[in-house]
């Protein structure tokens, strides 16, 4: 019998729930070749913890992650904390010879991304990052559309991830303190569509040409009292445009204040021989444009991902063709991917590892960078 792979979590907040979800049904939907085990949840707050544990099927819990980062009886680290702390928790984790799991962005400075990526190229665990839309069939099809030439030379990326939950009513959370968060809008969902397009593209880039960062809401109430307010130290919204190394254009556009969109996530990409374009809101489908056929009849077919018979990702794991996933599936298959990654198995699509990672971090560097100076900044500055 293969040894299981027991996993300690770190953070019991939203995205603890969602690991919690993944770790708990992927054994039941893949075949793997070791079974995950949930051996410990770690969190500050022992009230709430030990519901979320009992709740979420973890053997025990502790309010001392290093306790769980270390312990003998644990494989793999799942790091779902707030971004000031991955860099302490991951390196403690790799240190103990632990595999890491950390969520994105890989850090909440450029800093601690680098030392995180650094101590990760001599340690015996692997790493990974949950950037789970990679993870969403639709966008791990695009990926195997253009890496099979489907679109041939790309000219243009454009990339929107559009929320309206930051109005002037939302309290000081964690997300709006820059000693916490590192950024606002920018790290929390320009990574995403940042990782998306490199890995859709399988391009690198190399220069933010121009950036616009603004924080609209300055003063916010304060979680515990209401009736006073603090300072917001973060973006509210961030724009840059880009260039590719293969000639690609790009845009991105990211903010916490699209008023009339809750959680939109776009991406296009646009190619000499066609074109595709992704939704998150319509996650089961992907838009394709073939530009080679006959141009009487050339126009957008939307394509079902969720066809086991025509190989799309992921979907022969899942439900009958058309009974569609939702956003927690993503999770699983990323867990999924990552397990047979630990067991030197070839995950559905790449896998974004610390290094990885690190490429996305520095791209969100730039960007700030560049709305700072108002001027160009080539990626070589950023190191």
């Amino acid at each position: 019998m293969p040894k299981p792979l027991r996993i300690a979590l770190i953070g019991s907040k939203f995205m603890g729930r969602a690991h919690s979800n993944a770790w708990l049904k992927v054994g039941k939907f893949f075949d793997l070749p070791r079974q995950p085990i949930m051996q410990v949840a770690a969190a500050r707050e022992a009230a709430d913890l030990e519901a979320f544990a009992s709740r979420w099927g973890w053997g025990r819990w502790t309010t001392d992650w290093r306790a769980a980062a270390t312990a003998d009886d644990v494989d793999l680290v799942d790091v779902g904390t707030p971004n000031h702390i991955h860099r302490d928790q991951a390196l403690a984790a790799l240190e103990a010879g632990k595999h890491v799991a950390c969520e994105k962005p890989l850090a909440g400075t450029l800093d601690h991304a680098r030392e995180m990526m650094q101590a990760a190229r001599p340690a015996a665990g692997k790493t990974f990052v949950w950037f789970n839309y990679r993870r969403v069939p639709a966008v791990a099809f695009a990926h195997q559309l253009v890496r099979e030439g489907r679109l041939g030379r790309i000219y243009h990326v454009r990339a929107q991830y559009l929320q309206s939950w930051g109005g002037p009513e939302t309290p000081l959370l964690w997300r709006f303190r820059k000693g916490q968060a590192g950024t606002g809008a920018h790290g929390d969902l320009n990574a995403h569509i940042v990782d998306m397009a490199r890995f859709v593209t399988g391009d690198e880039i190399t220069e933010v040409t121009g950036a616009i960062a603004e924080t609209f809401v300055k003063e916010r109430p304060l979680p515990d009292d209401p009736k006073r307010t603090g300072r917001s130290t973060v973006d509210d919204a961030v724009l840059f445009l880009a260039r590719f190394k293969g000639g690609a254009v790009a845009s991105f556009e990211a903010t916490r204040l699209a008023t009339g969109y809750r959680n939109r996530n776009r991406l296009e990409v646009h190619g000499e021989r066609g074109a595709i374009s992704f939704d998150f809101s319509r996650m089961n489908e992907l838009a394709v444009y073939d530009a080679t056929g006959e141009g009487r009849t050339a126009g957008w077919t939307t394509v079902d991902v969720t066809r086991e018979a025509d190989g799309h990702p992921y979907a022969g794991h899942w439900w009958p063709e058309s009974h569609g996933l939702g956003y927690e599936h993503g999770f699983v298959n990323q867990a999924a991917d990552t397990v047979r990654a630990i067991s030197r198995r070839r995950p559905v699509v790449p896998l974004p590892d610390f290094a990885d990672a690190y490429e996305t971090q520095r791209v969100l560097e730039a960007a700030l960078i560049s709305a700072k100076e108002r001027a160009p900044v080539k990626l070589s500055r950023v190191r």
